[in-house]
């Protein structure tokens, strides 16, 4: 069986429930099909980078599929005649990414880079500077 990355955009008026109830549904017909989802990352809703169907935001959920072909092909038609779902994307992939998507570890490296209260640390705090970017020091005044 091959492995798969798979992301849909649900739309922005369907509450997070039915977003999972649609996981569950998009799930169920893989393993029917003889496949397994290994794991479902709900990101939450973001803002797009342009409208689609009218919509600005949407409800984004990334599944890790462990399916054969036609098992993918079936969720694919399923989510054409759903109208909640707007777009979706599935890619293979030689591996499966253990732990976090890159999506959840984001904010995880964003809160290290902050401090308690969300502040920026220092520049001592955060390591020396790129050396393609002058140090005012050296230059002088503009």
């Amino acid at each position: 069986m091959a492995l798969y990355e798979h992301v849909y955009l649900a739309r922005q008026d369907v509450s997070a429930q039915q977003v999972e109830s649609l996981s569950e549904q998009f799930k169920t017909i893989i393993e029917q099909h003889g496949g397994k989802i290994d794991k479902i990352e709900y990101w939450g809703v973001k803002s797009l980078a342009y409208r689609i169907n009218k919509n600005r935001k949407a409800h984004f959920t990334l599944f890790n599929v462990d399916a054969p072909a036609g098992a993918v092909a079936e969720m694919e038609r399923q989510m054409r005649i759903n109208e909640d779902v707007l777009r979706f994307l599935t890619v293979r992939v030689e591996e499966l990414e253990q732990g976090p998507s890159a999506m959840m570890r984001k904010r995880d490296d964003d809160d290290r880079e902050r401090g308690e209260r969300g502040e920026r640390r220092s520049r001592s705090e955060r390591g020396p500077r790129r050396r393609d970017e002058p140090d005012v020091s050296e230059e002088g005044a503009f």
